[in-house]
């Protein structure tokens, strides 16, 4: 049984569609050695999830935020792929905490842009990054998403966005057909549709029917069978490519001088094929704007505390503003 002084510590938690991630944090200090994982399918609900944490840890909380997969408004957060939501009353009530928050998780990912170790990125296009400059978090893992990070003389914004549900996009015949195999089977064509891992399992399926049958196979096959399946590795080519073409469509729209970082479970398995299958070319294929690509650097965070880490953060500015 934890033994924590009353009303000092934050309660920070990562809410993915597969996996809940809970942590204390100390001001703007995560606490490593706090974090617990909860897989999702074992709860009803997020409430029970921080429930039991707090009843495990025996937490009195200063501050509570959590980070939704999913779209925010209004202190209201619902996840997209599961049938969860919190608000900020609820957070409260559960956490006793006297300042709370409800964050999409592309804002808590941008809130630790600066602040994860060096350690946990590896470069994946090589430019210029300014310091103070905007910057773009893309995230790809069981959803897709983005957001753009502006950090300000009042503090950091990470305005929220659902970028993931716009149109993925066409510039050819093959990826006009790829959008109808995705418009028949789900009713619209979104980026998401195609950049996750179950984006990886559709344009698998969609190759198999070009190729005139069709197979299935799950998104840790895919990859698993890389090199020994030819659909399985024309699909991670075809993958990288489109996700270096939505990567630059959103640099040229949000002009993050200051950097793009990808994060996510799916981004991180493309890591080694970035390179292979030309993401820096799909990124910069921008017509007379392809030179002018090259102002931006691009990086993999590897740290899947991130979220826990930009929730602190953001939290530990919340409560010194309130002056709680």
């Amino acid at each position: 049984m934890s033994d924590h002084k009353p009303d000092t510590l934050s309660l920070v938690a990562d809410v993915g569609g597969t996996n809940t991630r809970v942590a204390l944090a100390k001001g703007a200090r995560l606490l490593s050695d706090t974090v617990r994982k909860y897989p999702n399918q074992d709860y009803p609900g997020l409430g029970t999830v921080l429930a039991s944490y707090v009843e495990s840890e025996k937490v009195d909380c200063k501050g509570a935020a959590v980070a939704i997969a999913g779209p925010v408004r209004d202190g209201r957060g619902t996840l997209t792929n599961l049938d969860w939501s919190m608000d900020t009353k609820l957070l409260a009530d559960v956490t006793k905490a006297e300042t709370v928050a409800v964050l999409n998780d592309l804002q808590a990912q941008g809130h630790a842009m600066g602040l994860v170790a060096e350690s946990t990125l590896t470069t994946v296009i090589d430019g210029p990054k300014k310091a103070g400059g905007t910057r773009l978090v893309i995230g790809v893992g069981t959803g897709f998403n983005a957001a753009v990070v502006y950090d300000t003389p009042g503090g950091r914004m990470v305005p929220p966005s659902e970028a993931g549900h716009a149109n993925m996009p066409l510039r050819t015949k093959a990826e006009l057909r790829l959008c109808k195999f995705v418009e028949t089977s789900h009713g619209f064509p979104a980026v998401e549709d195609v950049m996750s891992g179950r984006g990886l399992e559709r344009i698998y399926g969609w190759l198999a029917s070009e190729a005139g049958n069709h197979n299935e196979k799950r998104a840790a096959e895919i990859m698993a069978d890389a090199e020994t399946d030819p659909i399985a590795g024309e699909t991670i080519r075809w993958f990288v490519k489109i996700l270096g073409t939505v990567a630059g469509n959103l640099s040229l729209i949000h002009l993050p001088f200051g950097g793009v970082s990808l994060i996510g479970g799916v981004a991180r398995a493309m890591q080694p094929y970035f390179d292979e299958f030309g993401f820096a070319d799909a990124f910069r294929d921008k017509g007379r704007f392809a030179g002018f690509m090259n102002n931006f650097h691009v990086d993999l965070v590897e740290d899947d505390f991130a979220a826990l880490v930009g929730l602190a953060a953001h939290l530990d500015h919340q409560i010194n503003l309130s002056g709680a």
